[in-house]
């Protein structure tokens, strides 16, 4: 897969797999959005941005991290991992159209992690800058979340641990419009992300993404066409 290819992929399971997280991410931006003290309403723009770069970087961090794991398992054995990737972009096509939700149990691994975190959070709130929205949002990047690690193991599985971060980084700015959205209560774009035909066109899109990564002669006549 092309490196356009990939991170488009990233995006996508971004903007498109944030609808189906609504439910736990929704809740905790509209509780940072109630962090907002009255005199810093009219920032409150910037504030959101400043929570969601926050997450994005430590969406990216983390791929660095794992990416580095990745990149020495390429090292042993480049094909396995290849598959590997394949068929995490399967698994999460599928999420994405809602054909299959497996991907949610994997939040288990992430709950010791964030039961260390979450306490952290309450240090930054209410939110009076933008160094502490930037802060808390750094923290809510390690919220527990099925999508964010299956994209994180798709990205670290790519072998090169700046490639895994940028990835991560795409897939942190496909979620930024409905995190904004749901913070601005947008909620026309939200309707659009959610409907069924939409998640279903994005889900397929990644499916074809997952059979182009699978090694075999098949690449040959995609390249082709």
């Amino acid at each position: 897969m092309t490196e356009l290819a990939l991170h488009i992929s990233a995006m996508v399971l971004g903007l498109l797999g944030a609808g189906h997280c609504l439910g736990m991410c929704g809740g905790l931006m509209g509780a940072l959005t109630m962090a907002i003290p009255p005199a810093a309403k009219a920032r409150r723009l910037q504030i959101l941005l400043a929570y969601n770069l926050g997450r994005i970087a430590s969406y990216s961090v983390a791929g660095l991290l794992l990416g580095l794991v990745g990149w020495a398992a390429n090292q042993a054995f480049a094909d396995g991992l290849r598959i590997f990737a394949a068929l995490l972009l399967l698994a999460m096509g599928l999420y994405l159209a809602g054909w299959w939700q497996g991907l949610t149990k994997v939040e288990a691994l992430g709950q010791g992690l964030w039961r260390f975190v979450q306490p952290l959070t309450k240090r930054f709130m209410p939110v009076h800058n933008l160094a502490q929205a930037l802060l808390l949002g750094s923290l809510w990047g390690w919220l527990p979340c099925g999508l964010v690690y299956s994209t994180l193991l798709w990205a670290a599985s790519q072998g090169d641990a700046l490639t895994s971060m940028s990835l991560m980084a795409a897939f942190g700015l496909g979620t930024l419009p409905l995190m904004l959205a749901t913070g601005l209560a947008a909620n026309r774009l939200r309707q659009w992300l959610q409907k069924p035909f939409t998640r279903q066109a994005a889900g397929l899109l990644v499916i074809l993404f997952a059979l182009w990564t699978l090694p075999g002669p098949h690449q040959h006549w995609l390249m082709g066409h």
